[in-house]
This record gives structure tokens, C-alpha cells and sequence, in this order.
């Protein structure tokens, strides 16, 4: 539990700022689509978010003068935008409509561990005892989050749940192929180009699952501020911070996150936090320092 404070406190202050603004907005994109979802449809909404942050990133690259190299990497875009957008952002817009908001934000910080078990498949890292013992604590701390207790839910509960857990595994494939087969394409560009291709890739989806609710002003004001925030503006945060402190730092996010969504969930949701829900969280974040901070001394 102390290595992941270890890592936060060797970081200048001015990115422990970002990472505390990024852990809370993507912290609150879950309490977005618990509000957007059940009106929008779950394709809707994934859709959304990735075409206006897409085309928001491309048109800032355009001002920056940033050449994202389309006919190069276009293809790596394309897998990339479909594996760590398209796909989950919609897996977590099912979920959004079916479970809590704090419950999918718990669950999306599995995604180091699924990392790791990618990372020692592709990338031939070794998966030690101490890592085997992180991945275990990491699923026990699953175990205790679904067991909701007091929580009322709805015949679809556990596909939600299985819904974020595929999720999370798809980040931890996307960025253990990112680190292994597009080493050579520029953090920014797989920023703004993927959404855009991943937008792209929803479009045709969308009529399995159109908007059930009414449309007002203050569902599109908030779809648009979800997009920007949670998606364009997020993005080069993260990005910045993984060329500021090396990709283990800014990971740690991850670990934040499950917090700033327990606590929007239970300001603006009203949502009830549960023992279990505390607990497991705790050992999801012990599960995954574990796996994060085994490696060469002076990584990350």
C-alpha cells in the first residue's frame, strides 16, 4: 500500500496538481454516464463522447501545428480507438444504467492488474510470487465490492458488473499493446486520433441502441461538458503526465480514481457507500501496488 505513495511523493507538485485534477475528472465521467446513459442509450453516449473529443483534440492539433501522421499509424489508431474506447466506453455505459456509479469506477481500477497479466504474455515479463499475490488480493477485493449488501439492484447487476471487469481488461490489453506494437507513434496523437477512429467505429451501432429519454438542453449541455472534460481534456492531462513522469506514475490515477468516484457518487448521486465497497477498494489498490512496483530499481 506504501509503494504507490512512494511513487505520488516522488513527483514534483506540479504533477501531483494534474494527477489529482485527472483523478477527478475521470473519477467523475462515471457519475456522467449514470446520468446520460438511461437517457441516451449506452452507444449513444460512448459515441458521443470519443466523436466530439476526437474532433475537438484534431481541430487543437491543428492549431498546435501537431501532425498525428495519419497515413502512417492510421491502422494503429483504428485498433487502438476500438480496443481502449469504443468497447469500453460503451461496456461502461451499460453498466452506468444497471449499477452505481462508485461500483464501476471501483471496478475500472483493475485495469493495472489485467496489465499485467498482458504485459507477461506479450512482453515476456516475469510474473513474480509477490505479483501472483497482487493479482489474488486484487480479486478478492472484487469478490467484496460486488457483494453490495445493502445496495438495491436490478435483474442485470451482475452482467453490469462483468461489464466492467471486461472493460477494465480491455485498458490493460490497449496498453500493454501500446507499449509493445506502437512504440513509435506519438502519446498525442493517439490521443485525439483514436477517439475520432473510435467514433468512427460506434456510428454504425448506434441504431441498436437509440435514445430512449427526452433530449433537453441540460442532457446536451452535459453530454458536451462529458466529452470535454472527461475525454479531450483528460486525455492530454494524462498524456502530459506520462511524458512529464514516466507511464508507472502517471498510472497511479488508477488508484485515485475509485475515491473521487465513491465521493461524487455519494454527493451528487446520493449513492450509499458500503463497507464491503471500502474494503475491497483498499485491497484492489494493495493488489495492484503490488503488481505496479515489482521491476527494475529506477523504472517508471
Amino acid at each position: 500500500m506504501l509503494a504507490p505513495l512512494r511513487m505520488v511523493n516522488e513527483m514534483r507538485s506540479g504533477d501531483i496538481v494534474r494527477l489529482l485534477i485527472l483523478a477527478a475528472i475521470w473519477g467523475g465521467s462515471f457519475i456522467f454516464m449514470r446520468i446520460l446513459a438511461p437517457v441516451l442509450g449506452p452507444v449513444v453516449t460512448a459515441d458521443l463522447r470519443v466523436l466530439i473529443a476526437g474532433i475537438a483534440l484534431i481541430l487543437y492539433f491543428h492549431v498546435i501545428r501537431f501532425d498525428p501522421q495519419w497515413r502512417r499509424w492510421w491502422k494503429q489508431y483504428l485498433l487502438i480507438g476500438a480496443i481502449n474506447s469504443a468497447l469500453p466506453f460503451c461496456l461502461f455505459s451499460f453498466a452506468a444504467i444497471h449499477i452505481p456509479a462508485s461500483l464501476s469506477a471501483i471496478l475500472n481500477s483493475m485495469s493495472p492488474l489485467f496489465g499485467a497479466i498482458f504485459s507477461a504474455i506479450w512482453l515476456s515479463e516475469r510474473l513474480s510470487v509477490r505479483r501472483i499475490v497482487g493479482l489474488l488480493i486484487g480479486a478478492v477485493g472484487v469478490m467484496l465490492v460486488v457483494k453490495v449488501g445493502v445496495l438495491k439492484t436490478d435483474p442485470l447487476f451482475g452482467w453490469a458488473v462483468a461489464a466492467c471487469v471486461v472493460a477494465a481488461l480491455c485498458y490493460g490489453v490497449a496498453a500493454t499493446y501500446i507499449k509493445r506494437f506502437a512504440v513509435g507513434v506519438k502519446p498525442m496523437g493517439i490521443a485525439g486520433a483514436s477517439q475520432l477512429m473510435a467514433g468512427i467505429l460506434l456510428i454504425p451501432a448506434v441504431p441498436l441502441s437509440l435514445p430512449t429519454g427526452v433530449i433537453t438542453f441540460s442532457v446536451m449541455a452535459g453530454m458536451l461538458a462529458f466529452a470535454l472534460l472527461c475525454s479531450a481534456i483528460a486525455y492530454l492531462l494524462y498524456y502530459r503526465l506520462i511524458a512529464d513522469v514516466g507511464p508507472t506514475k502517471a498510472l497511479t490515477v488508477t488508484f485515485l480514481m475509485p475515491v473521487f468516484g465513491m465521493i461524487w457518487g455519494m454527493i451528487i448521486l446520493k449513492e450509499t457507500i458500503t463497507f464491503p465497497m471500502l474494503a475491497g477498494t483498499a485491497l484492489i489498490i494493495l493488489g495492484t501496488g503490488l503488481v505496479l512496483t515489482v521491476g527494475r530499481p529506477g523504472r517508471g
